[in-house]
């Protein structure tokens, strides 16, 4: 292993240079926000080792905690590196700025540079900007109130991504380790992540025009943002059509949009949504576009167009949430969201736009339109194959029980008289029945497809 300084890492000889080393953490977290540090290692590369006693990390702990303000909790351990025993510290944080030793500094290339007071005064006005300061508030809810479940299925599913190396002990010392607790309390972020009473919710809506005045259905998710993204996801794989045929003997469906790229939209969406407007995301599918909304302004001096080029680095509006989307992939990469995006659609020839509004950011998914003639009806037969994403009444009612003939109309976009002849038919053979009231009944299939 090859080690080298840059703006992220630093490498110290020994804790003889334990406070050029906390100069260094502080200017670190001003310029990224996270980074490593290595006691037991040269400047340029060599591993030296480092000499160890029994309070040697405690003291290292101390004296961080004393000198660096605000506090920071960095995961300290002692790690052989060549056989040679190092100490390693990867820390993190994402207050507008860290003093050291009652000074400030910034990280540029693999020195500290010492700010003035106009230079503090302007790099606190930049990352009050582009940082919402809503997750690193101390919420008053206890530890207790995390729900273990989604914990334990965060913990599992960063371990199979390779980006979590510890098991699950304790709900504890978990957000310890995401930097989510404080004393007893959550943040405002764990509380988001890991509690299903957290206040977020997301509006979902089908309509049966291009417009947001007929709704065909509409839902409003709660729970965690875990829960929220894939209630979500299914919510839009559910009202989306899909194509079928027939490869290598098995049936291939294949959606009118990239279903990754939608993930990723609803990740970024929830990641970088100011929490403290009342108002919620918006999910929003209309006969001819899908739109992702979230509220919350997209950084005030960038375009998408200079994220989705790869020339900008991430600007994370929550970063303690997008830190942890990250460990389980959900985030791939940081500020290469609306990139992924854009390179999906393009593969899929699906037309995306990425649009700031003064609410908030909306990405629009345009759905393929379906041509004149495909599907139709030859006097009152029934089609029943798939084409181009069309499903038609009797396999769409067994995938989707109970739906009334306005909602069916709307999913199969096929005139609502069209379809009532339809399902006329499908009852006369025995294949349908109505169940319930005019209101509230819908349509359910009462024998199998001959």
């Amino acid at each position: 292993m090859k080690f080298k300084e840059n703006e992220t890492i630093e490498l110290k000889k020994s804790t003889s240079e334990l406070k050029e080393a906390i100069i260094s953490i502080s200017s670190i977290l001003n310029k990224h926000g996270k980074g490593a540090l290595y006691f037991g290692i040269e400047d340029y590369g060599k591993v030296v080792g480092q000499q160890i006693g029994k309070s040697t990390v405690k003291d290292i702990s101390k004296s961080i905690a004393d000198h660096i303000d605000p506090k920071i909790y960095p995961d300290i351990k002692v790690q052989k590196i060549i056989g040679k025993d190092c100490i390693v510290i990867n820390f993190s944080g994402h207050e507008n700025l860290y003093s050291a030793f009652g000074r400030f500094y910034l990280r540029a290339g693999d020195e500290n540079k010492k700010l003035s007071t106009k230079e503090v005064e302007r790099l606190v006005a930049k990352k009050q900007n582009y940082i919402y300061p809503w997750g690193f508030q101390v919420s008053e809810i206890p530890v207790s109130a995390v729900n273990v479940p989604v914990m334990r299925a965060f913990i599992r599913k960063g371990r199979e991504a390779g980006r979590i190396s510890y098991a699950f002990d304790t709900a504890r010392n978990v957000l310890n380790k995401l930097n989510l607790i404080k004393s007893n309390k959550l943040l405002n972020a764990g509380r988001a992540l890991f509690c299903k009473n957290n206040n977020l919710e997301v509006r979902a809506g089908v309509f049966a025009t291009n417009e947001k005045t007929t709704f065909l259905d509409i839902q409003l998710f709660k729970g965690t943002l875990f829960d929220l993204v894939n209630q979500c996801e299914a919510y839009i794989k559910e009202h989306i059509n899909w194509s079928a045929e027939i490869v290598g003997f098995k049936r291939v469906e294949t959606p009118e949009v990239p279903v990754n790229a939608v993930r990723e939209a609803i990740v970024n969406s929830l990641c970088h949504r100011d929490f403290d407007n009342p108002g919620g995301n918006e999910i929003a599918i209309y006969k001819n576009r899908i739109e992702i909304y979230n509220p919350g302004q997209f950084p005030y001096d960038y375009s998408p167009d200079d994220f989705i080029r790869g020339k900008e680095k991430s600007l994370p509006r929550n970063p303690l949430i997008a830190d942890t989307f990250y460990l389980t992939k959900d985030i791939e990469k940081w500020g290469s969201g609306l990139k992924r995006i854009s390179d999906e659609c393009k593969i899929y020839g699906v037309k995306v736009e990425f649009n700031k509004i003064k609410s908030g950011f909306v990405v629009t998914f345009y759905r393929p339109q379906i041509e004149k003639g495909i599907g139709k009806v030859e006097g009152e037969g029934v089609n029943e194959g798939v084409n181009e994403g069309v499903k038609f009444p009797l396999e769409y009612i067994r995938k989707n029980p109970g739906k009334r003939a306005p909602y069916i109309a709307g999913m199969l976009k096929v005139p609502l008289k069209t379809l009532e002849r339809w399902l006329k038919k499908l009852k006369a053979e025995g294949k349908i029945k109505y169940e319930g009231s005019s209101k509230t009944g819908g349509y359910y299939v009462v024998g199998q497809l001959r």
